[in-house]
């Protein structure tokens, strides 16, 4: 599993920071989504539903 950010639609709102129950995902310093703790990720979703710029999107592995 692997979260990809597209920080050219990202507008820092860090509604997908809130949500994460893991606090995987920070804002950097120009405001910006980064995915600080991949490996703490659960796959639950969360920041990808609740972003409103699709700006996260989670990548499941193919079984």
């Amino acid at each position: 599993m692997k979260l990809k950010t597209n920080v050219k639609n990202c507008k820092g709102c860090g509604i997908c920071v809130e949500f994460c129950p893991k606090k995987v995902l920070e804002l950097d310093e120009v405001g910006k989504i980064k995915v600080a703790r991949e490996a703490d990720c659960i796959k639950c979703g969360q920041c990808e539903l609740r972003c409103p710029d699709y700006a996260i999107f989670v990548m499941r592995d193919k079984k």
